[in-house]
């Protein structure tokens, strides 16, 4: 009985191997694919040009504070009071800036993102719908998501990006 069920199982296992190698299984790296559109291209020069002067003055601040920082480890001891003072606040009124900027910059690319996101995801679907109609695709796993395969999955992400641009 034991070899009956032992025999039954080995048999369910090699049928279920056998249909998945049957499957159309294919890779599509979706992220890789929407920023590789002319789109994002053209989103992400748009925010460069957004962001350019705030990550610029962020940058000047950050290297003024970093001299701030030094001058007072090694003037320090032989300053004033006052001069410590006025050069602590100093810092403080340019660290909260920074902070300013950094937190501007990132509320600038998260909205970027966002919207590039919203507009995109029917595209995307579309494309995909339409490499899986063209290959008769069943299996459709993102590359990060695959541990081992024995086999060289078809790699759909660049088709899919190119159709993505033609729906533009």
């Amino acid at each position: 009985m034991r070899k009956l069920t032992l025999a039954l199982g080995v048999a369910a296992l090699m049928g279920a191997a056998s249909l998945a190698q049957a499957a159309e299984v294919a890779l599509l790296d979706w992220r890789q694919a929407l920023m590789e559109t002319d789109e994002a291209q053209r989103q992400m020069s748009q925010l460069r040009g957004q962001i350019e002067g705030p990550q610029q003055e962020a940058q000047g601040l950050g290297e003024e504070l970093q001299q701030l920082q030094q001058r007072l480890q090694q003037d320090g001891a032989v300053m004033s009071q006052s001069e410590r003072d006025a050069l602590m606040q100093e810092g403080q009124q340019k660290e909260q800036r920074f902070m300013e900027l950094r937190q501007q910059i990132a509320e600038a690319q998260m909205r970027s993102e966002q919207t590039f996101l919203q507009q995109a995801e029917p595209k995307l679907e579309q494309a995909v719908d339409e490499v899986i109609g063209r290959y008769n695709i069943e299996v459709l796993v993102d590359p990060e998501g695959v541990i081992h395969s024995s086999v060289e999955l078809r790699n759909v992400t660049a088709e899919v990006t190119q159709i993505i641009n033609t729906l533009n």
